[in-house]
């Protein structure tokens, strides 16, 4: 059975009243749903149980910081372990109202348990650094939602690193991070403004660019069956809406559709990534 905490242990200290909305540390913490407040600090929130639980282990690792956790009574009622972990960890608990709690949340129903966070994101070379042989690259993905699935997608497969690149989402953008389930604090994640550097990056670290593109010549099934994807591959991904420009196309070495058996139309962005990138996992561990 899991350890009861009294609201005294829940609070930041005996006796304290739980941080309202006009609490100058949760004041703080909101301007962190914005890209421009995360910018400014440097920080991100990182909300619900599995992303704490993730972000508490990434602290742990030495790979970054939590700064705060905030939690409701409820939430500090459902998961003590957690804020116990966190004080263990020399991170500072703080009970706040529902009211706060829902100011730092980006959902309808927020889970009430909210952390403070360095940023995740790695220099390209140290995220592409010891021969990576599966890489997924984000091109101009703008969706938060995809691409958070994307990356939760890319963990599973066992890639080596995910990348943004050109004008992409930002991976610490609420809804993204939800949308990993804690896979954001797993695999080594870069942002890189100019895609040809990125591009370079990729080839200097032996990666194949293989684009996903549904009028490509070529299906996955023939580039599996003639061992294209046993080599070290960087998956290069566009927007769901309008998929990778002409002069992106044009600088991989190879792009490749995903077969329709049926007859839908398209795959969305996130099961296309699913496909091709259990397809190269797949192929590499039989190599």
């Amino acid at each position: 059975m899991r350890p009861e905490l009294s609201r005294d242990q829940r609070a930041g200290r005996p006796g304290d009243a739980p941080f309202t909305e006009r609490t100058p540390r949760v004041v703080a913490a909101r301007h962190l749903t914005r890209r421009a407040g995360r910018d400014r600090a440097e920080r991100f929130l990182a909300e619900g149980a599995q992303a704490v639980r993730e972000a508490l282990a990434w602290a742990g690792a030495g790979r970054g910081r939590v700064h705060e956790l905030f939690a409701t009574d409820e939430a500090a009622g459902r998961h003590p372990e957690l804020l116990t972990a966190a004080r263990q960890a020399g991170v500072p608990v703080s009970t706040v109202t529902e009211r706060a709690a829902a100011g730092l949340s980006e959902t309808v129903t927020p889970q009430g348990l909210v952390a403070v966070c360095d940023p995740v994101d790695v220099r390209l070379a140290t995220a592409l650094a010891g021969q990576p042989r599966l890489v997924a690259v984000l091109v101009g993905v703008s969706d938060p939602g995809n691409a958070g699935t994307v990356l939760r997608v890319a963990d599973a497969a066992g890639a080596d690193a995910v990348i943004f690149a050109g004008d992409a989402v930002d991976p610490h953008n609420g809804k993204c991070v939800r949308a990993t389930t804690g896979s954001l604090f797993h695999l080594p994640v870069a942002r890189g403004r100019e895609v040809d550097a990125v591009f370079d990056a990729c080839r200097a670290a032996g990666l194949r660019l293989v684009a996903a593109d549904g009028h490509a010549e070529t299906d996955l099934d023939a580039a599996e069956e003639f061992g294209d994807l046993v080599r070290p591959t960087a998956w290069v991904f566009g927007s769901e809406a309008h998929g990778l420009p002409g002069e992106v196309l044009a600088a991989v070495d190879e792009a490749v559709r995903v077969p329709l058996y049926g007859a839908a139309e398209s795959l969305n962005l996130a099961t296309a990534a699913a496909v091709c990138l259990y397809t190269s996992a797949r192929a590499q561990r039989r190599g």
